[in-house]
Order: C-alpha cells, then sequence, then structure tokens
C-alpha cells in the first residue's frame, strides 16, 4: 500500500525549534558522559598506582587537546544537569505549553554555556 505521508529526507534543511535541539543536545550529552566513564576509570587506576603513573596521568591530563575533551565534558554535565531538570519540570506538569517550553529550552542551553563560562573567568582570574 502506498503512503501519502509526504516524505523529507533532506536533514541538513530541517530546522528544529529549540526544543528540539535541547533534547539533542542532551542525548549527545549522556553519550559523552558515558563515554567518559572508561577513560577517567583508567586514568585514576593508572594516577594511583604510583609516582611514576601518576605523573603520566598528569602530562596526559595537561595536554591541549585532552583539556579541550575536558570542557566539553564539563558542558556536557551542565548541560545534562540543567535539561534533567527541565524535564523533571515538565514530568510535573510546568511548562508544557508552547512558549514555556521553548523559554526552558532556551533557558537550558543558554545556561550550561554561562555557567561554564563563569567557571572559566573564575579559574582564570585565580
Amino acid at each position: 500500500m502506498q503512503s501519502t505521508r509526504p516524505v523529507f529526507l533532506d536533514l541538513w534543511r530541517i530546522r528544529l525549534p529549540a526544543t528540539g535541539y535541547a533534547s539533542i543536545l542532551h542525548r549527545i550529552s549522556g553519550i559523552l558522559m558515558v563515554l567518559a566513564i572508561p577513560v577517567g576509570a583508567i586514568l585514576l587506576d593508572r594516577a594511583v598506582s604510583g609516582p611514576a603513573g601518576f605523573a603520566a596521568s598528569d602530562a596526559f591530563l595537561h595536554h591541549w587537546l585532552v583539556r579541550l575533551a575536558l570542557l566539553a565534558l564539563a558542558w556536557s554535565i551542565l548541560h545534562h544537569l540543567f535539561a534533567g531538570i527541565r524535564y523533571l519540570l515538565l514530568d510535573l506538569r510546568i511548562g508544557l505549553d508552547r512558549d514555556p517550553s521553548r523559554l526552558g529550552a532556551w533557558i537550558v542551553m543558554v545556561a550550561a554555556v554561562a555557567v561554564l563560562g563563569l567557571v572559566l573567568i573564575w579559574r582564570i582570574a585565580q
């Protein structure tokens, strides 16, 4: 049987609302955190193995690419936290209408970046 539903497969032209982006970023941030668990466990194991292992872990964590990955991990933790709070509020039927839902999604996306920026500014100022 032929479906009369329109099919639009050009994914680069689909415009999602802010709630869609917040949802996708929530999933991506969760995946990033799960992928970081084995790396963190290996680094912890190496760091507690002795002075040489600690020095190797320290050297690894001071590489600029690893620091960039840690920055992405910090963003993922913040975004996942704020989006999780938003979803808990939605479960309580707070912010279900279109405008409050969009505002909540924007707040989540901006707050994660803003808090990360404030922490970086505070860290640099020390």
